[in-house]
């Protein structure tokens, strides 16, 4: 008599689940989202800008400056003074050539705002920008 139940267990063979593709696939999607993420640079303070009903999205301004109500300047997280904007901006657009300049704050003075306009423009920047808002749509 043939016992089948003997005969499936030694035709059995153990089922392996191989890891190394599934590793190599995971540090690729890792590699993919770091190589892909844009990160954000932030002035320093929270902006308030105007609204305009032109105002239009910069894909390339990567040079934030903002101006507060004390007219103090802010860039890349730290305060800098007047004199110093020229050089910061001349520093940013070597790590950036295309980067568009966007000054920022509703509340600072006009004199103070194109000052630091005008030395971003003697520092090279081809694009310097007042940053605004799209009004809201009232409901």
């Amino acid at each position: 008599m043939l016992n089948i139940s003997a005969t499936r267990r030694r035709n059995r063979t153990a089922a392996e689940l191989n890891m190394a593709p599934l590793i190599d696939m995971v540090f690729l999607l890792l590699i993919f989202f770091l190589v892909n993420t844009s990160f954000v640079k932030e002035t320093g303070i929270d902006v308030s800008r105007p609204t305009a009903a032109t105002a239009a999205v910069k894909p390339n301004a990567m040079i934030l400056i903002a101006v507060d109500r004390a007219n103090r300047i802010f860039m890349d997280r730290r305060e800098i003074d007047l004199r110093a904007v020229r050089a910061n901006v001349e520093r940013a657009l070597a790590e950036n050539p295309e980067g568009a300049v966007v000054v920022a704050d509703k509340e600072s003075s006009t004199g103070v705002a194109v000052q630091v306009m005008d030395a971003c423009r003697l520092a090279g920047a081809s694009t310097v920008s007042l940053a605004a808002g799209l009004p809201e749509q009232g409901g």
